[in-house]
């Protein structure tokens, strides 16, 4: 072959690839289409106030993961499944030797969750592999939507727990010991829904993550802005306390006599909502709580529950984690024995610029008004981030409400997430 036809090989696929980019960046998602998988995924786990019961490795879960996996073999997408169950299905590009772009969230909900929380990044992910299908055209890299395993934390703590494994924050070892409340381990309940891969977790590159959410909180709506450019995630850490008192009849110890682990509670408790409703921008959150033994008329001898401190800061953090410590002391001293345990942290953390640019270079082509935000929840980006450059888009969701029934958007704040979605990861996949 000659040079001269070398060359004209070579400008014939420049060319080529240009037409292509040229035409990845004049398409846009399918709204009805999106929105109908969105609420056809609905009716999986649904209840009957509108919300959705599909806690991680039920068999409802088993059900959505199903639903999923069928509509990506429809593309022709290449599902691989991990040891954790992790979900990777892959769109061929024209270069299949690149690291692919991956774009996803979780399909797993809280007991009463909502329609979108988790999903919207998935089913968005998808919808981008179903327009660019449409139209006949491939990427440069790969693209790769993935659903993340047991990201709420609700059944199996800790909360973005396949995620955390990928992303070398927990290990194997860690997730072999994880149970639900009924002693169900996490791996006896992955293998039961059909969903223990064989890839081992982490074996998997990606050039880089996106994963569209909803922002779970009021800012967006409020200030009128239709899509959120994620640009970090605040510092964050989840406990569990344990406080030890001394068991005695209700009716017969007078109250100056206990040694009463709910009172240490309620003082603790306190004083940390205290700090933080005088600290700008803390999270202090008290979930779940359980006293032993549970009954009426008896004084627990043991109460535990989970803490959940979150600040932009990460100084501002451990000063929050310094208040509960120094008010821990003071009930140490009246005879309590006191045990905080964290199962679970993040440090402040900024996404990577490249992805952020290339969401608002998205965004400004799809003519949308937009603000900067830093994630005020946990998700699995923010573990991702760790081992690949990552970021995030936030749709509004009508008044912050998620975690919840109630929790709603609109076809039109689905379509735009997905529309820089689709701008954004096929920028990276051709870069």
């Amino acid at each position: 072959m000659s040079l001269s036809q070398t060359i004209a090989i070579t400008t014939s696929e420049f060319e080529q690839e240009e037409r292509q980019l040229k035409m990845t960046q004049s398409l846009r998602i399918n709204k009805v289409r999106l929105w109908s998988s969105l609420m056809e995924h609905a009716k999986i786990g649904a209840r009957p106030d509108g919300g959705i019961n599909r806690e991680a490795l039920t068999a409802e879960d088993g059900k959505g993961r199903d639903l999923f996996a069928s509509w990506c073999r429809d593309l022709g997408m290449v599902i691989a499944i991990d040891t954790l169950g992790n979900m990777f299905a892959t769109y061929a590009g024209t270069d299949n030797d690149l690291k692919p772009v991956a774009m996803g969230s979780h399909l797993d909900t809280q007991p009463c969750g909502g329609k979108f929380d988790g999903i919207l990044g998935v089913l968005s992910g998808l919808e981008v592999v179903r327009t660019l299908h449409d139209a006949g055209v491939r990427t440069k890299r790969p693209l790769t939507v993935v659903n993340w395993t047991s990201e709420e934390g609700s059944r199996f703590v800790p909360s973005m727990a396949a995620s955390g494994v990928y992303s070398n924050i927990f290990t194997m070892d860690e997730a072999r010991t994880w149970k639900d409340r009924e002693g169900i381990g996490f791996i006896e309940a992955l293998r039961e829904i059909g969903y223990e891969g064989s890839e081992p977790v982490g074996q998997r590159e990606f050039e880089a993550f996106l994963e569209v959410h909803i922002e779970q909180g009021p800012v967006l709506e409020s200030k009128g802005a239709l899509v959120g450019v994620v640009t970090g995630a605040q510092a964050m850490s989840y406990n569990t306390v344990t406080i030890t008192g001394r068991e005695s009849h209700a009716g017969t110890t007078p109250m100056d006599m206990r040694l009463d682990p709910v009172a240490a509670f309620t003082r603790i408790t306190a004083a940390c909502y205290e700090k933080a409703n005088a600290t700008q921008d803390a999270r202090f959150t008290v979930g779940l709580i359980e006293t032993i033994p549970e009954s009426h008329s008896t004084i627990p001898h043991q109460v535990s529950f989970t803490l959940d401190l979150r600040h932009p800061k990460a100084d501002v953090l451990a000063d929050l984690i310094a208040t509960y410590e120094i008010v821990a002391d003071k009930e140490r001293a009246l005879g309590f024995d006191i045990e905080r345990n964290e199962f679970g942290a993040s440090p402040e953390l900024t996404f990577d610029e490249n992805c952020i640019n290339a969401i608002r270079e998205a965004v400004e082509a799809c003519g949308y008004s937009s603000m900067d935000l830093v994630s005020g929840a946990g998700h699995d980006a923010v573990y991702i981030t760790h081992v690949c450059p990552t970021a995030m888009i936030f749709t509004p969701c009508k008044d912050g409400i998620s975690h919840n029934p109630a929790e709603s958007i609109t076809p039109e704040e689905a379509e735009a997430s997905a529309n820089v979605l689709l701008l954004a990861a096929t920028e990276l996949a051709n870069a």
